[in-house]
């Protein structure tokens, strides 16, 4: 029986959050897909779900699942692709409709090609052998990292003379993280500036804790550092981004951030904090984290792929 391809309807999230799991147990031992976390994806606002948007079926079941946002508003556009590995045959045919739609997306941007980025398990149920064939390849690894934690050794860190930590309290507390993040970020390899309200939806922002997002300052920087942590993943907490003003690195902020998560967290029952990060980061995080005790969980290959 030949595959079904539909696009995917906000009903389909429990499906798609299921079959994520699936892979998830194939790729990494273990479900650690949130399905607050799929609605979100499918919820996108530069996202239309009927033509960025891809589910395949073998008779009744779910099979594969794919989707296509842009941030860039010109030539980048990225994708998420995911298959069964008994199904490659379905990947194959939502990879054509999504490279069709990708060339056509950066088109209607006004661009000559599309420069494409697909994130991938390190060994992946995608068919590595077909993307190659196909002209992609491996650009950036990321490594999801993972540390165990201990209320009673994980408590909070002495805060040193000159510097503060706070809470976002309030809207200027959130604007000034949004400014934080875009210009700690702006140096990191695949980084698109997004508008305030566009990170307030890459946030989701209407389901953040935003009292697990802290600043740090100093007297003669003013505010000089931030940490983003959630704490809505099954699977463990989650610090989503942290980064530092280039002229304050080298002075333990870095550090301070992190050490005030793990306490939070481990405050709240949580037993594992995990992040992610950029393997060829410049700016030092690999080995920061490395020496507060995150070690490696999985990693994450960014594929790309150039149409014209």
């Amino acid at each position: 029986m030949p595959y079904v391809l539909r696009p995917a309807g906000l009903d389909d999230a429990a499906a798609v959050t299921d079959l994520l799991n699936e892979i998830d147990r194939i790729e990494i031992g273990r479900p650690e897909t949130d399905l607050h976390t799929v609605e979100s994806d499918l919820k996108r606002p530069d996202i239309t779900l009927g033509t960025d948007s891809w589910l395949a079926f073998d008779g009744e079941r779910l099979v594969a699942y794919g989707l296509l946002w842009d941030e860039s508003g010109g030539e980048r556009i990225d994708v998420d692709h995911y298959v069964l590995p008994e199904h490659r045959r379905a990947g194959e045919l939502l990879l054509d409709a999504m490279e069709a739609r990708a060339l056509g997306k950066a088109r209607e941007n006004g661009a000559g090609r599309a420069v494409v980025h697909l994130h991938l398990n390190a060994e992946p149920t995608t068919d590595k052998g077909l993307l190659e064939r196909r002209g992609w390849h491996v650009v950036r690894r990321y490594h999801v990292l993972r540390r165990p934690l201990d209320a009673a050794s994980d408590t909070a860190p002495s805060v040193p003379p000159g510097v503060r930590l706070r809470a976002c309290a309030d809207e200027a507390d959130r604007a000034r993280v949004h400014a934080l993040h875009q210009s700690t970020f702006a140096e990191h390899f695949d980084f698109q500036p997004r508008s305030y309200e566009q990170w307030l939806n890459d946030i989701d922002a209407d389901l953040l804790d935003w009292s697990l997002v802290w600043i740090a300052e100093t007297d003669d920087l003013g505010d000089a550092g931030f940490l983003l942590a959630r704490d809505d993943r099954e699977a463990m907490g989650w610090i989503r981004s942290i980064g530092v003003r280039r002229e304050a690195r080298g002075r333990g902020l870095g550090g301070l951030l992190l050490r005030h998560a793990f306490a939070v967290f481990a405050a709240r029952g949580r037993d594992t904090v995990g992040l992610g990060v950029d393997t060829a980061n410049a700016t030092g995080a690999p080995a920061l984290y490395a020496r507060h005790g995150l070690g490696v969980h999985y990693a994450v290959d960014t594929w790309e792929t150039v149409l014209k």
